[in-house]
């Protein structure tokens, strides 16, 4: 029997590039991001309670809805509300906030991240900055009572006669601005209960062995690079070392810096957004540095007691012109010395 002759060409199918085929996804990049979360969740559900899940539930809840309904007035199609995004802003701006934050202020900041920090700029893949940190700042700097009224943790040595507590921070804040020298108290901080979380904060500054345990997580799935961390870190504790030998009187060791306040979160977990951070090696190393620098002169002569969320924001403005001058050559292209 004689073959069949088909004549027809072979179809081409023509894709734009990158041709790369790939298992990962949006939603399974964020819920990792989650997972890594969980340990740090947990901690502080044991060491503030209940409120704790009021504050996660409602933001999570709120980003969502704010998502929904960003995404219906922008004629878009509801798709992207499972992709995890929205989750994962909410679960973040859950962590940047106090335990004892009103349900009101947790919605508003809610509306902050989805509306004003994400979808004005075209949603996701396009905004400059990073929404949660976006949206704490914007309450922090607004409603400032609500944003540093801490509660007591469990185990803390105030817990027994006290309903609220000054971060480390804000306690060396106070000390400074009122006797221009560091309060014994702080001086008397217990760095083992700074890393487990026995101390006032927010959700996410509790422990930082449980963040540093979803940080290996997210490293091990390959979620983030050690570019940004590491600098981000490195550059707080070498900048503080310096002037704590300088002056011990009023600047504390670098240790209790990496500890107290969000650092070890912002590091690992906010500064690392894929999307507002910048995409070569070199550049990240320059990102987290200067997240770095920004953070200790907030921290030793800003007025307020914290400033990762501020650094991480400033630096997202950055991001565009750190790719710009760290992006590698082409090949063939043709550079300043004509090679």
């Amino acid at each position: 029997m004689a073959e069949k002759n088909d004549s027809r060409p072979e179809l081409l199918w023509v894709t734009s590039s990158p041709h790369i085929l790939d298992q990962d996804s949006v939603p399974k990049i964020m819920w990792d991001v989650v997972l890594a979360l969980a340990p740090a969740l947990v901690v502080s559900f044991f060491l503030f309670g209940l409120p704790v899940a009021r504050v996660l539930l409602v933001s999570v809840l709120g980003c969502l809805l704010f998502e929904w309904v960003s995404l219906k007035c922008r004629g878009r199609s509801a798709a992207p509300l499972y992709d995890g995004s929205a989750a994962v802003t909410g679960v973040l701006l859950a962590m940047n906030l106090p335990s004892t934050s009103p349900d009101w202020m947790v919605l508003v900041g809610a509306f902050v991240a989805m509306v004003i920090g994400k979808h004005i700029f075209g949603g996701l893949g396009h905004n400059p900055f990073n929404p949660a940190l976006l949206a704490r700042v914007f309450l922090l700097i607004s409603w400032p009572v609500e944003m540093t009224t801490w509660a007591v943790p469990r185990g803390s040595a105030a817990a027994s006669d006290a309903v609220t507590a000054a971060t480390p921070l804000g306690a060396l804040k106070t000390g400074l601005m009122s006797k221009g020298v560091i309060e014994e108290s702080v001086r008397n901080y217990s760095m083992t209960d700074m890393a487990l979380g026995v101390q006032g904060g927010s959700l996410g500054e509790m422990s930082a062995i449980a963040l540093l345990l979803g940080a290996a997580y997210l490293l091990w799935r390959k979620r983030i690079t050690w570019h940004i961390p590491v600098s981000f870190i490195a550059t707080v504790f070498v900048l503080t070392g310096i002037f704590w030998m300088i002056d011990s009187d009023r600047y504390m060791d670098p240790v209790f810096h990496m500890f107290a306040g969000g650092l070890i979160l912002g590091a690992f977990f906010m500064a690392t957004d894929m999307v507002t951070c910048p995409v070569t090696a070199s550049g990240m190393l320059i990102f987290g540095a200067g997240c770095g620098a920004i953070t200790v002169v907030i921290r030793l002569w800003g007025g307020y007691p914290e400033g990762v969320a501020f650094s991480i924001i400033l630096m997202n403005s950055f991001t565009p012109i750190i790719d710009r001058y760290t992006a590698p050559s082409r090949y063939g292209e043709v550079v300043a010395d004509g090679t």
